[in-house]
């Protein structure tokens, strides 16, 4: 957080109650003293004032005459977003007017949201901007109903009071919903849209929530897309295929959203497209106007994202003979064992499917033999145990052999603010 304040060099920073004590910690390790406001929020009992000077003292000086005007230039910027971090500092991505503009129409026409939404703040705000979609609600004139904690009974009852109509979030969200006792779930009769995306969500997952008449859209982007801007389009002729098939089609990442320009999976060498077989794997590209203008104060950085136009994602996908794309991992994360790639996601896939599994992640574990091979961290459910032979087991029942686990390590996972799994601690666990 420190770090953020002193790169983004910012003048006025506004704190919650909740969050005193660790942006006191923060403004005490940087050079300049910005402007602190407090946030004295009423249905938050707990904590003290950062500041004298709150919120509704400081927007009273305000003059209600300012003759505001739109920006003389759409590629202005809009906002600075820091990418969550996990191998390293931060990277404040900058958005401008045009794109954040585009994407939040682009969320309206990819999910049919229509007007007057009741949106559910499952999804962190300070996360791509929320993906969008402030800018999204407001343009369709829809209500946000916010959530100071992301709690199952916390979720299902304001879906409840509220009829919530839409809300996003990570996997790790439609996972803690699936796994939420059943008296939490009752009362909710009403259609419900999920959008989901951060990582590839397991078909099991997708097949609990659409179980609970929640109809579920798997979407892809980066902070440095604005968010979403890759979105698995439902088409009508999978209305037949069972659950399961359904879940399967609806866990690729999709096709190009309406208001993304370009999007390829090319051989991150040579840039050549490669064959829409589902087979073939390479590097997601995009380009267009739902793109960063870059990275803040750093130019090599922004040079090496941006080849010959196109933003390098550094995730891995194979590209689908109807033109959907498919992600097998990050570039980092693939697991090269014995010269054959294994994809951390599909392992990940088969284990989310065992019914005493929570959680899980898979990395490359040194192996003298083969070079690599996987390692899979496990939560377990709540009251369940389960060993590490009964976890390669049940992948060795469904997969290649040599792309099973290993080793088993159970225990609860790392994660970042926005729910990301921290693969970096688990390799340095594995590596130590």
């Amino acid at each position: 957080m420190a770090f953020i304040f002193q790169h983004a060099e910012s003048k006025v920073v506004v704190v919650d109650k909740e969050f005193t004590p660790v942006v006191k910690k923060a403004l005490k390790m940087i050079a300049h003293r910005p402007i602190v406001i407090a946030i004295d929020d009423p249905l938050y009992r707990e904590g003290c004032l950062i500041s004298e000077l709150t919120f509704e003292e400081f927007i009273q000086d305000g003059d209600p005459d300012f003759p505001y005007g739109p920006p003389s230039d759409e590629w202005q910027a809009i906002s600075l977003n820091y990418t969550s971090g996990t191998t390293g500092n931060p990277k404040g991505v900058v958005y401008h007017h045009r794109g954040a503009h585009l994407n939040a129409v682009s969320n309206i026409l990819s999910w049919d949201m229509g007007s007057h939404p009741v949106y559910l703040w499952t999804l962190p705000m300070f996360h791509c901007n929320g993906w969008c979609f402030p800018w999204t609600i407001a343009a369709a004139a829809g209500v946000s109903v916010s959530l100071r904690h992301v709690r199952a009974d916390a979720i299902f009852d304001s879906i409840r009071e509220h009829k919530v109509t839409h809300f996003c979030g990570a996997p790790i969200v439609l996972n803690m919903m699936n796994n939420a006792e059943e008296n939490l779930k009752w009362g909710i009769d009403h259609k419900i849209k999920a959008m989901t995306a951060g990582a590839a969500p397991p078909a099991s997952v997708i097949e609990g929530m659409e179980a609970m008449g929640i109809e579920v859209t798997h979407v892809y982007g980066l902070t440095e897309t604005y968010g979403p801007c890759v979105v698995c389009d439902w088409q009508r002729d999978w209305d037949a295929l069972d659950n399961q098939e359904r879940a399967r089609m609806k866990a690729r990442q999709g096709v190009r959203a309406p208001m993304q320009g370009e999007l390829m999976v090319a051989n991150p060498v040579t840039m050549e497209p490669v064959t829409k077989n589902g087979k073939q794997m390479g590097e997601i590209f995009l380009r267009g106007n739902v793109v960063m203008k870059g990275y803040l104060k750093n130019p090599t950085t922004t040079d090496e994202a941006m080849a010959e136009g196109w933003f390098r994602t550094g995730d891995l996908a194979v590209w689908h003979e109807d033109n959907y794309i498919e992600i097998k991992d990050r570039s980092k994360d693939i697991i090269i064992s014995g010269g054959e790639n294994i994809s951390s996601i599909e392992v990940e896939d088969v284990l989310y499917r065992h019914p005493d599994i929570e959680e899980v992640a898979v990395i490359a574990m040194p192996d003298e033999k083969w070079g690599e091979v996987p390692c899979a961290f496990v939560k377990p459910r709540e009251g369940k145990s389960l060993t590490q032979d009964e976890v390669i087991s049940f992948c060795r029942s469904q997969m290649a052999h040599f792309k099973a686990p290993k080793k088993v390590i159970f225990t609860q996972l790392p994660k970042t603010s926005t729910g990301k799994v921290q693969k970096y601690v688990l390799r340095q666990q594995v590596t130590e």
